[in-house]
């Protein structure tokens, strides 16, 4: 349980954050009778802090009843030193990937058990996709979410089994089958999905490595299944151009160390 407290003597701050912190990749989506359990807070008084969160945008509240992060706190996790520094290295070298591809080219970290897109470059004759700069997409329905799952923590592999939700008809939703693709992706060191998210687009993603371990990935999109199959030359582009970004990132780092 996130929280054990009682209310007695806490700040309206921390029993929002109580609020905001009993959420994780165990538990993505709650209810407001389990929000008030693992936040230790009375129900009237998590349902009034809450609607004031999602009036706010820190939370937004399913069709079910039940509720998740909200967009305006994924905007703000943007702004991390981490993934500010992400998105500015990254920047120049999507605009090389699209230029050599004119696919549309993406670069995306974990959010609990999301992909949490930074950045996004495309063109007019570029796929329709359903991602822009901070949307966030369930890992297992993209490529670049399936490198991000590969590498990620075994309970968050597990959370994310226990919801492989369908999008289209192409979506893995069977676990054992989702995790020989991950083993694959971690043997292989690309992830690739065919009409799993939007039927029409195929997409290929490599990892970010900074300093030996996944920070991101980098993905293309493209909606010609015959250049799908030129995998070995967008597969060459994506390592060319995540390389390049994990080295940068390392210099901004080691720059910025220095001057403090």
């Amino acid at each position: 349980m996130a929280g054990n407290t009682t209310e007695p003597g806490r700040t309206v701050t921390s029993r929002a954050l109580s609020i905001l912190g009993a959420f994780d990749a165990e538990h993505p989506k709650l209810s407001l009778s389990r929000l008030s359990a693992r936040a230790g807070l009375s129900l009237a008084t998590c349902h009034r802090l809450v609607a004031e969160l999602a009036a706010w945008g820190a939370l937004a509240r399913l069709s079910d009843g039940e509720y998740v992060i909200g967009h305006r706190i994924w905007r703000q996790g943007l702004l991390a030193p981490i993934n500010s520094r992400l998105r500015e290295a990254a920047s120049p070298f999507l605009g090389d990937l699209y230029g050599a591809t004119l696919a549309t080219s993406h670069i995306a970290v974990r959010d609990q058990t999301f992909a949490l897109y930074l950045d996004c470059v495309s063109g007019h004759s570029s796929v329709r996709v359903l991602h822009t700069s901070g949307s966030r997409l369930p890992l297992h329905t993209t490529a670049v979410g399936k490198v991000l799952l590969a590498y990620a923590p075994p309970a968050v592999q597990a959370a994310v089994l226990r919801h492989l939700t369908r999008i289209t008809r192409y979506t893995i939703v069977q676990p054992g089958r989702l995790m020989e693709q991950l083993k694959e992706v971690r043997t292989n060191s690309y992830a690739s999905t065919c009409e799993e998210m939007v039927l029409g687009s195929y997409s290929l993603a490599v990892p970010v490595l900074v300093e030996g371990g996944v920070v991101a990935a980098i993905g293309v999109v493209v909606a010609d299944v015959n250049r799908f199959r030129q995998r070995d030359r967008l597969l060459a582009e994506l390592r060319k151009q995540a390389l390049g970004i994990g080295r940068d990132v390392e210099l901004r780092s080691l720059a910025s160390a220095r001057a403090v």
